[in-house]
């Protein structure tokens, strides 16, 4: 029988330990977060009411076994005049697909048949939530684009109201035989998941190992200094009573030119790796070189990923 492994995130980081991780052979389930409210996503939750749909379409392109045109097609933006602008056709089919099922769930799961997918995509919540922040000069931010876009260090985030999660995130969860916090923005995308509380609950309830797989490079405004060690601490003051069992980080070098520019245009640093300090916390630090560079942009090698958690897992046998 496949191992279960349950996959929070949200964003780009998810979806690209997805693509990695679908190449071995589990049983996979990504709990994705519906905060986002920027761009073609903003303009569809405030018209129809929904949960946001952007990182839902990243995850399912990611999980995709279709054709490579069919994906194309599902991320492609408009560019015109029109009310259009700005807008995905993906974006597009998932509002389409839950006004015609009734919910996001149901319409995931009818997009999931079309898609072929090799995992299930399951929405935090059906609440069309709002992510407040709160700054370090003390002000309240609300929405998810204007956190990120604020010039203030982050303190905390939470939701403008509680949000119920969906029975099958709850269950995925209880049920999992690994947990995996995905890379990606701590407070925007992968915090989101564990202010929930019901959430929370989930994870203390599972007999399920918490992993995270730690980012490359800080964030502007949210982890900025931070080292490896630095991130799990966050993360486990948002958890309950159980705490990242495993980390993966990179120990590989990231080429100087690409380390400068990152850090001129983006404030972006490598994050390091201070295993001493990181082993305190965790039982297994996992390390390797995952640096490769995609379009120009820093990117984990998503097999080697794939490849050390299933290796994790078999090792649990």
């Amino acid at each position: 029988m496949k191992r279960k492994v349950v996959v929070l995130g949200g964003g780009t980081g998810s979806s690209t330990l997805l693509r990695g991780l679908k190449e071995f052979p589990v049983d996979l389930t990504a709990i994705v977060s519906v905060c986002d409210d920027g761009r073609s996503t903003g303009v569809l939750r405030e018209e129809f009411s929904i949960p946001a749909v952007g990182d839902i379409r990243r995850v399912l392109v990611a999980l995709s076994e279709t054709e490579p045109l069919v994906m194309e097609l599902f991320n492609y933006r408009f560019h015109t005049t029109s009310d259009l602008d700005g807008h995905t056709v993906g974006n597009l089919l998932l509002t389409a697909s839950s006004e015609i099922t009734g919910n996001l769930s149901d319409g995931i799961e009818a997009l999931s048949k079309v898609f072929n997918l090799k995992g299930k995509v399951v929405p935090l919540t059906e609440d069309n939530v709002v992510l407040m922040g709160e700054m370090a000069d003390g002000s309240i931010v609300e929405g998810e684009h204007k956190i990120t876009e604020n010039h203030n260090a982050v303190k905390r985030v939470f939701y403008k109201e509680e949000p119920v999660p969906t029975k099958e995130a709850v269950k995925a969860l209880e049920e999992a035989d690994l947990i995996v916090l995905s890379m990606g923005s701590l407070f925007t995308s992968i915090i989101p998941n564990l202010i929930c509380e019901e959430i929370v609950e989930a994870i203390d309830r599972s007999k399920g190992k918490i992993m995270y797989v730690c980012n490359m490079v800080t964030q502007p405004g949210e982890t900025e200094d931070f080292k490896v060690s630095d991130h799990i601490c966050l993360i486990n003051k948002y958890l309950g009573e159980r705490k990242v069992d495993v980390v993966i980080a990179n120990d590989g070098a990231i080429d100087k030119e690409m380390a400068k520019r990152y850090e001129s245009l983006e404030q972006k640093d490598p994050v390091e790796l201070d295993r001493e300090e990181t082993e305190s916390l965790v039982e297994l630090v996992i390390s390797d070189d995952y640096v490769t560079v995609k379009n120009n942009l820093l990117r984990h090698n998503v097999l080697k990923l794939g490849m050390h958690i299933f290796g994790y897992l078999l090792s649990k046998e």
